[in-house]
């Protein structure tokens, strides 16, 4: 619970034009602080060892992996730039103006990204389900880096033109010095909502259900037929076990990105002061720390690789060939 116990301002020599700083009772501050400490730490730590395993081992050198390593990329950043999250809790930028437009800029190119890389992965996981038997011939590790480097272009340009005018003029929509603020208008706003969140989301959420319904209408043909061939009983069940287990990345994601995107479409106004949605800023960073703790939970190769990194049996020759699967 925030609460004012009394008043500073953000720059104390600038008595007329300064922001008022948010004071909270020292113990509640200081637990609010270490835990998202605590996290922003621990998404960089997870995520660099997602970075690590499937760059490394070449046995993880699998089209679905190096999706996952691309979300493990934006989420890595987004653990990194949360330090700058935590600067504002208390309603100063004390950075500068310019430096706030390149942060939110970058963080929203890097988000962006991530939404991107859950359709990919949904896309990956659609075509495994539905078209197993031309998986291997159509998904290719060379087509799917193409289409990571296109996805990451695309949010950099994107994000580049819809904010241009807060790196152009910064601080132009301070309302005082300490502030940290983006702008877009009703048109931009609309539009970034559209390709952002609304479109991206229709089609995780539709090729999901397919891939629902596949696997509901394979579980019954199974119980009726249950002369089938080993190998292929085998394939499936291991490509609908990675369909699960990547479904529930992708229900966690929508979980913590829902709220914010819901926040901005209902929103009338176009003027966001980074500290006015600080709760569900972090709701959907924190996200970037759930997906490593979803693969030590449901992947048993990201479990034995972090035992060979941890204990630096990662440095002996040889050591990219180890056996993961």
């Amino acid at each position: 619970m925030e609460t004012l116990v009394g008043t500073e301002l953000c720059f104390p020599q600038l008595i007329n034009t300064s922001c008022r700083k948010l004071i909270r009772p020292h113990l509640e501050a200081m637990l609010i602080y270490m835990l998202l400490s605590f996290i922003s730490l621990l998404t960089v730590a997870l995520n660099l060892l997602v970075i690590i395993a499937i760059s490394h081992f070449k046995q993880l050198h699998t089209p679905t992996n190096l999706l996952l390593l691309s979300l493990a990329v934006s989420d890595f950043f987004v653990g990194l730039l949360m330090i700058f999250q935590i600067m504002i809790l208390d309603g100063c930028w004390l950075l500068g103006d310019l430096m706030c437009s390149l942060w939110l800029i970058l963080l929203s190119i890097i988000t962006s990204s991530s939404v991107g890389t859950m359709v990919l992965i949904s896309v990956d996981r659609y075509v495994a389900i539905c078209y197993p038997l031309h998986y291997f011939t159509k998904v290719k590790p060379k087509r799917v880096q193409v289409c990571v480097c296109l996805c990451w272009m695309f949010a950099a340009l994107f994000y580049s033109l819809l904010l241009k005018n807060n790196l152009q003029q910064p601080g132009r929509y301070n309302s005082c010095i300490g502030e940290c603020v983006y702008y877009m208008n009703y048109i931009a706003n609309l539009f970034d909502l559209i390709v952002s969140f609304l479109f991206p989301i229709t089609v995780i959420v539709i090729l999901h259900m397919r891939i629902f319904g596949v696997a509901v209408y394979q579980a019954r043909a199974m119980r009726s037929h249950i002369a089938v061939v080993t190998m292929k009983v085998t394939v499936k069940k291991s490509e609908m076990k990675a369909a699960r287990n990547l479904g529930v990345v992708v229900v966690v994601f929508l979980i913590c990105v829902f709220p914010y995107y819901c926040f901005a479409f209902t929103s009338q106004n176009n003027l966001y002061t980074v500290a006015s949605v600080t709760t569900l800023i972090w709701l959907f960073h924190f996200n970037s720390c759930l997906n490593p703790l979803i693969y030590t939970i449901l992947y048993p190769w990201f479990r034995k690789s972090i035992k060979v990194i941890v204990t630096l049996q990662i440095l002996k020759p040889g050591s990219c060939q180890t056996n993961m699967l």
